[in-house]
């Protein structure tokens, strides 16, 4: 079966990059997988992105050696279930707050006896192998986004359920559940110090942590510090930047 690298990172002690894909088109995930992330996460929570559109960049993904992950909406069995059958190997679920959401992610992701993933793997069996029934428990990643003040209070609790494969800091909605403004990469001292405990109770239980950045200076920032998966920028968010800087270039030149 085809190697997870995001596995493979964390086997070796380093961080996985992750980019975030928000922008509902295989070609432009072709063209951010093709430059060597560990992973690639679509986002179906914000981003513009349906079923259909998610399953053609999962196979443009699958072009490359990255691991693809999906963040899901929120957590429903249905949504988790259907994009492992089509190809995901970790499900992202925001909004976490207590132990029992993670033991239902938990359940939606793995197959009986460890869960209830109805089996139906159409083209995750088709693209990663005749053995990815027997092996898609040991491989398949539910994470739970920390960000609120519940999750927060739960979060010891939560770090011990049994077959959680991480977890992943949204630190905007943190920051507004601590009363605070977020702003990219840049946090009030209230949310500096959650996201330290975050972590540190994370490592205390050999839970693997993930941190949403904006850019590549902040995501090694943040791989230093110790997070096993840092995204480090989205494709709208290069598009939007690529465009503003040549605007810029243009505008200085006096040529617009």
């Amino acid at each position: 079966m085809k190697t997870v690298r995001v596995r493979e990172q964390w086997g070796t002690g380093k961080a996985a990059i992750n980019s975030w894909l928000t922008l509902p088109s295989a070609l432009t995930t072709e063209m951010v997988a093709q430059q060597g992330f560990d992973a690639l996460t679509i986002d179906m929570q914000h981003g513009a992105i349906g079923y259909e559109t998610a399953l053609s960049m999962l196979q443009a993904i699958a072009t490359t050696s990255a691991t693809p992950l999906v963040r899901i909406p929120w957590l429903a069995p249905d949504m988790a279930m259907k994009m492992l059958d089509a190809g995901a190997w970790g499900i992202i679920c925001p909004m976490i707050n207590t132990p029992e959401e993670v033991e239902a992610l938990v359940r939606y992701c793995h197959y009986p006896p460890a869960g209830e993933r109805s089996f139906g793997p159409l083209r995750a069996e088709t693209c990663y192998g005749a053995d990815y029934l027997a092996l898609a428990n040991d491989y398949v990643l539910p994470i739970a986004m920390i960000e609120t003040r519940e999750a927060l209070a739960n979060l010891d609790r939560i770090l011990q359920v049994p077959g959680l494969g991480g977890i992943y800091i949204g630190p905007y909605d943190l920051s507004y559940a601590l009363g605070c403004q977020p702003a990219p990469d840049c946090y009030e001292q209230p949310v500096l110090d959650a996201i330290d405990h975050i972590l540190a109770r994370a490592q205390h239980y050999g839970v693997p942590a993930g941190m949403h950045c904006l850019s590549a200076d902040y995501a090694v920032a943040m791989a230093q510090k110790g997070f096993q998966l840092v995204t480090a920028g989205s494709d709208s968010g290069w598009l939007q930047q690529g465009a503003k800087t040549a605007q810029c270039v243009l505008r200085q030149a006096r040529l617009g």
